[in-house]
């Protein structure tokens, strides 16, 4: 009764006279080989503009993260007379207060930065399905107990939890990384639990009881290929929110100091008045970097939300007829 969430095909839903898609719907599997699987994937980044704005930023930091420190051969932490350089060719984005080449910094932070907030946004998206998931299925005393944990968890304050937490444990970046996800789960368990609750009951789902499969195959084999949209759109609103936590953690001076990232450059720009000397080299490009990430997370969000709701999809495509009607 196993359905593959490689191909569906959607029980189709009348909206507003069209027919679309239904998100929920239960699906068939149909084989399909790997290059068409490909091609799905690029027609799907392609027919949305903002998926693929969102697809091109996030590429791009992560091809610098994986290739960029190949080409950077100056040590981002070595001191050195070359003090508030501006930009010029040797250095192109200046040297720091402390002689550092920042280029080399931003880089090498562009690593670390993209993958602990990676890191702990699939912490917390394995948190979130795991207890969303059980508990909607099963039920009973066990949801009772789970939504009990949830609620206690949505009531706390993330970020001066996160402070604190800092503050007592080691300041590493796994540490920063693991406060922040072991805050930040709820919002998708409840999201994930009212949807389960909403298809445990299903023909499909019944069917599946009735041939013999066992509990954990129907949850996470019949039920989570089914929420696969709303899990993408969770993990990337979480990574956003990882991103900006640790930044923000960071900056305030509970992160590792010796560890090179975007947050702990702006800590060392804020700390040395770079502001104030006029170095703008020095805290711009951090605090661009984690904008432009953060907006194509975003665009890369809502696209997902257009092409998984069947009213967006409609919405965008009259307002298209619509401009073309105008032009």
């Amino acid at each position: 009764m196993s359905q593959s969430p490689l191909l569906p095909t959607p029980v189709l839903e009348s909206v507003e006279g069209e027919q679309t898609p239904l998100l929920q719907a239960p699906i068939t599997s149909r084989p399909i080989s790997s290059l068409a699987l490909v091609h799905n994937a690029w027609r799907f980044v392609t027919s949305n503009g903002k998926v693929a704005t969102g697809s091109a930023i996030i590429g791009f930091f992560v091809l610098v993260a994986i290739v960029g420190p190949l080409f950077v051969h100056q040590n981002p932490n070595l001191f050195t007379n070359q003090i508030l350089l501006q930009p010029s060719a040797a250095h192109p984005l200046g040297t720091n207060q402390g002689g550092q080449d920042v280029f080399s910094q931003l880089v090498i932070g562009t690593r670390s930065s993209l993958f602990w907030a990676f890191v702990a946004g699939v912490l917390v998206m394995i948190i979130s399905v795991t207890v969303g998931l059980v508990s909607g299925y099963l039920g009973g005393i066990t949801d009772d107990v789970f939504s009990l944990i949830t609620n206690v968890f949505l009531v706390i304050p993330s970020f001066p939890l996160a402070i604190v937490a800092a503050q007592y444990f080691s300041r590493s970046e796994f540490t920063v990384a693991l406060i922040v996800a072991l805050t930040n789960w709820p919002w998708g368990a409840r999201v994930l639990r009212a949807q389960t609750l909403s298809m445990r009951n299903r023909e499909f789902i019944t069917a599946a009881r009735s041939s013999g499969e066992r509990t954990w195959r129907i949850i996470f084999f019949e039920i989570f290929p089914n929420q696969l949209s709303i899990v993408a759109a969770s993990f990337i609103t979480t990574t956003i929110q990882v991103l900006l936590q640790v930044a923000g953690l960071e900056f305030l001076g509970f992160g590792d100091p010796t560890a090179v990232s975007w947050g702990t450059m702006l800590y060392n720009a804020y700390n040395n008045s770079a502001l104030l000397l006029g170095a703008w080299w020095w805290f711009a490009p951090p605090g661009i970097c984690i904008a432009l990430l953060g907006s194509g997370m975003a665009l890369l969000n809502f696209g997902i939300d257009e092409y998984a709701d069947p009213r967006l999809r409609l919405k965008r495509k009259r307002a298209a007829r619509q401009k073309a009607v105008a032009a």
